[in-house]
Order: C-alpha cells, then sequence, then structure tokens
C-alpha cells in the first residue's frame, strides 16, 4: 500500500481527493501546519506527494523546492491557475506532473497509478549501475558521477537517461519516450517532456555531459558515446 502526502489547504477537495484515492488502497494524509510542511514530509516519508501551487504561508513552489532538496520522492502539482508558466515552473522545480483543476479523478488516479509503477517497479526491477562516456550511472541512488563531480537527478531524468543510454548513438523519438515515461500520452504535453529533458542536460552540463544528449529536430534526442569536442 502507498502512501501520499496530500498537501492541499481546501478541506473539502482533501477530503474527495482521499476518499476516491481510498478506493485505490492508496493512504492518503494531509498537512496540519501549513508553516513546517518539511517536518511532516519527514516523519511521514510518503511514496508520493501531491502539492496545490496556493497554500498559505508558503506556495507549492517553495515547498517542492524545498522536499526536493532533499528527497527525489514522485510530486505532482496541484493548481486551478491556468498559465503555462506554472507548469514549466513546476517542472524545473523537479516535479513529476502537473494537474490543472478542475480535474477529473480518472485522470489524477492514471496519473498516479502511472508513476509509481515507473519509479518504484523501476528501481527494483533495473541493474543498478552502468557506464557512459567514461561516467557511472547509479539507477539506485539516481546519480551519474565522473572526474568532474556527482550529479543527483529526479526519477523522470534518470528514467529519460536510461532509456537514452540503452540506445547510445541512435535517434530515440519524442513519441517513444512519452510512451515509455507515461502509459498514455494523452495524460502528458509534449512540452512536458521538452522541459525534462532540457533540465536533464542542464544538470549534465555540471559534469561536461550535456553536449552528450543531442537533439534531433523533429524526431527525438542521442545519447552520444563518443566525446564530443
Amino acid at each position: 500500500m502507498f502512501s501520499i502526502l496530500l498537501i492541499e489547504d481546501d478541506t473539502s477537495l482533501y477530503t474527495e481527493i482521499k476518499e476516491r484515492l481510498g478506493q485505490w488502497s492508496y493512504t492518503v494524509h494531509g498537512v496540519q501546519d501549513f508553516s513546517n510542511v518539511l517536518a511532516e514530509f519527514s516523519q511521514l516519508k510518503p511514496d508520493l506527494v501531491i502539492i496545490d501551487i496556493q497554500l498559505p504561508k508558503f506556495d507549492g513552489f517553495h515547498w517542492c523546492r524545498v522536499i526536493r532538496a532533499v528527497s527525489n520522492v514522485p510530486i505532482i502539482f496541484l493548481s486551478s491557475r491556468d498559465h503555462p508558466t506554472d507548469m514549466v515552473m513546476s517542472m524545473q522545480l523537479g516535479a513529476d506532473d502537473f494537474v490543472q483543476k478542475p480535474f477529473h479523478f480518472e485522470v489524477l488516479i492514471a496519473k498516479i497509478q502511472a508513476i509509481l509503477r515507473r519509479v518504484y517497479n523501476y528501481s527494483s526491477n533495473q541493474s543498478e549501475f552502468k557506464t557512459w562516456c567514461g561516467a557511472a550511472v547509479d539507477f539506485e541512488k539516481n546519480t551519474v558521477s565522473n572526474e568532474h563531480g556527482t550529479i543527483e537527478l529526479t526519477k523522470n531524468e534518470i528514467f529519460i537517461l536510461k532509456l537514452l543510454i540503452e540506445k547510445k548513438n541512435s535517434i530515440v523519438t519524442r513519441d517513444s519516450l512519452m510512451n515509455s515515461l507515461w502509459d498514455d500520452k494523452r495524460f502528458i504535453s509534449d512540452n512536458t517532456l521538452t522541459v525534462n529533458v532540457n533540465r536533464l542536460r542542464k544538470k549534465l552540463d555540471e559534469i561536461d555531459l550535456g553536449k552528450q544528449i543531442e537533439t534531433k529536430v523533429g524526431q527525438g534526442y542521442v545519447a552520444l558515446e563518443e566525446e564530443v569536442s
């Protein structure tokens, strides 16, 4: 049974989400003190976090940033705001998905199921290490290390990198990536994939590997094995 921390100050919506997810055998916990969400997160150690953007004290972006600093737990944002920058901001901060209010519960449940299946089945069923361009990729710790240092990736980022490395020097299409990351493309936007890959490439830049992920316009991406001059 997976545990979910729902950071939502709308009592009626919190109750409805908790009841609906309970029907799918998920245990949902709320937040008592919105000024100290991290303490409740640390005590619960949930398998997934759902965060509303508009919260008392600090907004959801703040708490995503704080949680992401100490954990790679999957995070889904909820928001009644419809500005595209909200979704982009959430993904840049390390969120795994974004759901706009009002939403169909079937969509939320499908997203939760896909993320939990991807994150936790993937972690237990895949080989722990892989070498790429002289770097050690640790799928258990979600890290990439070489002589320039170590970077830590989110679950989405490490999964994307794995898919690209498995077909190194070959194009992995955008459709293929989206089908592998999300069970149904209807629940994810093309822009979300772009944000995730750009975020991965930016982190790889920190250890001089960003150029090893090449964009093939209109097709997809390639993980290059040879060093780029």
